[in-house]
């Protein structure tokens, strides 16, 4: 085994495997992989304007990487606005107009749904804007007009959170899956969790519900209430494609008479769930989250990467199975806070 670890370090560059070498001295794993940077990119291009557009900022995964891509930009010499989309779709299409007119150089996009947009994100190409996205494709990489999208496999998260049911071994386990249909990426992920879940011989999907992001608060207690009429106790388990559903489930829960539901989500790994599951008073008992603060990061990375004319890193960040018992280890901090890609990327964008 040490010899083929160092067979594999030796063909890293020295900044890899230095960051490999710290990583695994620290202890700190993701998702049971050592944390490795993408490869070498080129300098800051400074002076840069850009614009971040988000679906809706209600939405905890949208503000958070915001705030990190925002800290990264002002890093790189960057001059960046924002607009909350306000889950309207003619606001974002404005939002991009303007973009258009003001003549900006970047265009980054918070869980953006493309298909609401088209036409405008072929002229902002045509005009050679750099788009880059976080959570606006299916799957993570190059994706129509978007230079990159920023995500984990959602795969990979749908399996981690399936898991979790099947893991559970309640038997009967009876599954509602929560969804938004608008977003390439919900599509992935309810698909995958319903497949997983159907291929378990003592699981059963009970239903697949598909209730916008936008209008949980409104719509969750009602939906709740009609589930819970259909299933009773039949319905064991939730399995959502963000923690914002889980916002607004507890009390609808306790008022039906379902306490013991466990909820479960495939993303995104706000700071609202986090902070219930590390108080360990929530029916959610897991978020398979996003290292939020290191996609951020790299969302301004790929930027650059574009702005200086180079292609993709290519690198895809790995999903965290966070628990209670997880974040009890980890103390306060946040669950990427030991990873060192704050150091990784100023070592890229500034050599020495």
């Amino acid at each position: 085994m040490a010899t083929l670890l160092m067979e594999r370090w030796r063909r890293m560059s020295w900044l890899r495997c230095v960051i490999a070498m710290v990583v695994l001295a620290s202890g700190f794993a993701m998702a049971g992989e050592v944390w490795l940077p993408p490869g070498p990119g080129p300098a800051a291009k400074p002076g840069k304007r850009v614009l971040f557009i988000g679906q809706h900022f209600k939405n905890g995964g949208i503000s958070s990487v915001f705030r990190s891509f925002n800290q990264a930009a002002r890093l790189l010499g960057w001059q960046v606005t924002m607009v909350d989309g306000q889950d309207d779709p003619a606001r974002i299409r404005r939002a991009m107009q303007q973009a258009l007119q003001e003549r900006v150089e970047g265009v980054a996009l918070g869980g953006v749904s493309l298909r609401d947009c088209t036409r405008e994100l072929h002229a902002l190409r045509q005009a050679g804007i750099v788009l880059v996205g976080w959570h606006v494709a299916a799957r993570p990489g190059p994706a129509g007009e978007v230079f990159v999208n920023v995500s984990t496999d959602p795969q990979e998260v749908a399996r981690l959170a399936a898991a979790q049911v099947v893991a559970s071994h309640a038997a009967p386990a009876g599954v509602v899956i929560f969804t938004d249909d608008r977003f390439e990426v919900a599509i992935a992920k309810s698909r995958a969790m319903q497949d997983i879940v159907a291929r378990c011989r003592y699981c059963r999907v009970l239903a697949v519900e598909n209730l916008p992001l936008s209008t949980v608060s409104e719509q969750m207690a009602p939906r709740v209430a009609a589930l819970a009429k259909r299933f009773g106790r039949q319905w064991t388990h939730t399995l959502a494609i963000n923690d914002l559903y889980f916002d607004e489930i507890n009390y609808p829960l306790l008022k039906a008479g379902l306490t013991s539901v466990q909820n479960i989500a495939a993303g995104d790994g706000s700071e609202k769930a986090i902070g219930r599951i590390r108080a360990g008073y929530s029916s959610q008992m897991v978020t398979v989250a996003e290292p939020i603060n290191v996609q951020g990061w790299q969302l301004a990375d790929e930027m650059n990467r574009a702005f200086a004319g180079a292609p993709p890193s290519g690198w895809v960040s790995h999903p965290v199975v966070v628990t209670h018992a997880r974040l009890q280890a980890w103390g306060s901090r946040a669950i990427d806070a030991d990873l060192p890609y704050q150091s990784a990327y100023r070592a890229v964008w500034f050599p020495k």
